[in-house]
């Protein structure tokens, strides 16, 4: 339905505030006009639009995707189409460049602003000592609020990506600067890539080669010391940290212990730290950094989510092909497509089994992550004025996933063959219909680039 004004009738508000409350939202011209009690008669004229038995949420953000990773000028379509069937109204997008971001920024929208099918943003990552001069510049000229430092990208690990020469004395400058700023994020992937590097060399010596052995590559104590190094380094400089993609009980209760002191450290964790273990079979199929983990880590995720120690979950998206998966696997490569399965994981195996509370699962989905990476109030809530960023959920719907009926680049998913309860059927974007009962009904070129500022978020602008 495209029209400037409509009636949305019949469904359930669910949001940071409420799991459910009956409730009709006027739209018009693109933004939440009014809140309706059921049945709140309106002028003929006003189309309306039927909700029964459906739950209303706020449009679906997620923080955390990445851009690059399949057909690099294809792929804002095919991976907001993705998005999009997952719900998503926006999504955050990482990309990594050695160069000066002028150039990245200007290609990436000519990429971006006449395929994507919803809105977007993006996530600068920083690479060298130029970035760090120029961040204030990044801030005011293309709106970008948050930037990402992999603490792993250095020494060999950093060299064949032409990252060399970032360290701890870069972090602690790039945290130093975007304090100085203001309200600014930095994106911490946080990992011991030194003492990686030996326990990594001794294990593959030895043959190993399945996900366990991925996960001993790669232990524990390696993310919770690396994030106490940079949760340290924000405090003494008053800078705002994120780390994305925390996967172990140990690295969490490090973060809890921080924020008795400290409130301006921020967690994520994805959707595979809540499913899956490093006893999965799935070989390189299975093959992410950070990697599955044990039993109790899963556990501890969920109790992260419930206790409100972890803020946001995101996707960490990677558009690969099968292909580059079905490897030996120190030769696979990492990460897997995840923006279209995350509501259902979080509604089966979190609200289904009394994990979670629908509220909960719209705030780290909605408000949060808006709240976090500026681009509240436009987005990430139901609240009157806000986008009419509408997601429309049957959380009783069980369906099958089949990445064939799914529109990214990859060709496969982690929950492949699984039947999942709980699937959005509509997408709305500033009051357009995006796709319904799974199918795109947009247009390319509709989602709009989001210039953020450290107030308000520039509705609509597209640089």
């Amino acid at each position: 339905m495209k029209t400037s004004e409509f009636v949305l009738r019949g469904g359930t508000l669910v949001d940071a505030t409420t799991d459910g409350l009956p409730r009709d939202l006027l739209i018009r011209d693109g933004k939440i006009a009014a809140h309706l009690s059921p049945g709140t008669p309106v002028d003929a004229s006003i189309p309306v639009m039927p909700a029964q038995g459906l739950h209303i949420f706020p449009g679906l953000i997620d923080a955390h995707v990445h851009f690059g990773f399949g057909e690099k000028i294809t792929e804002y379509e095919t991976e907001t189409i993705y998005a999009a069937q997952g719900g998503f109204t926006t999504v955050l997008g990482y990309f990594l460049n050695n160069e000066a971001y002028a150039d990245v920024f200007k290609r990436e929208q000519d990429y971006a602003k006449t395929r994507a099918y919803i809105d977007y943003a993006f996530h600068f990552s920083t690479a060298n000592e130029q970035h760090i001069q120029e961040l204030a510049e990044y801030v005011k000229t293309y709106g970008v609020t948050s930037f990402k430092y992999f603490m792993n990208f250095k020494g060999e690990e950093g060299r064949y990506l032409g990252l060399d020469g970032t360290d701890d004395g870069y972090l602690f400058d790039l945290l130093a600067k975007a304090a100085s700023i203001g309200d600014v994020k930095v994106v911490c992937h946080t990992e011991n890539i030194e003492v990686v590097n030996r326990i990594r060399s001794r294990i593959q010596a030895s043959g190993g080669s399945t996900l366990k052995d991925w996960a001993l590559a790669k232990p524990a104590f390696t993310e919770a010391e690396s994030s106490v190094r940079a949760m340290y380094f924000a405090e003494h400089l008053g800078a705002q940290i994120y780390i994305p993609h925390i996967s172990t009980r140990m690295a969490l209760d490090e973060v809890r212990k921080w924020r008795t002191r400290y409130d301006k450290v921020f967690v994520e964790t994805c959707p595979h730290y809540l499913t899956h273990t490093e006893d999965s079979d799935l070989a390189g199929m299975g093959k992410a950094n950070p990697p599955f983990r044990s039993a109790d880590d899963v556990e501890a995720m969920w109790e992260g989510l419930r206790d409100g120690s972890i803020d946001v979950v995101g996707s960490d998206h990677c558009p690969r092909k099968r292909a580059t998966k079905e490897k030996p696997l120190w030769l696979a490569s990492q990460g897997f497509p995840g923006t279209a399965t995350i509501l259902p994981v979080l509604l089966h195996e979190g609200y289904h089994k009394g994990r979670l509370s629908l509220r909960r699962i719209s705030e780290v989905l909605t408000r949060a992550p808006a709240k976090i990476f500026n681009v509240a109030p436009a987005k990430g809530s139901l609240d009157i004025g806000a986008d009419a960023d509408i997601t429309l959920v049957d959380i009783n719907l069980a369906r099958v996933v089949n990445p064939a009926e799914l529109g990214s680049y990859s060709d496969y998913s982690l929950y492949e063959g699984q039947t999942l309860k709980g699937w959005p059927v509509q997408t709305i974007v500033r009051g357009n219909t995006v796709m319904a009962q799974g199918k795109i009904v947009g247009q390319p070129g509709f989602g709009n680039y989001i210039f953020r500022s450290l107030g308000n978020p520039k509705e609509g602008a597209n640089a």
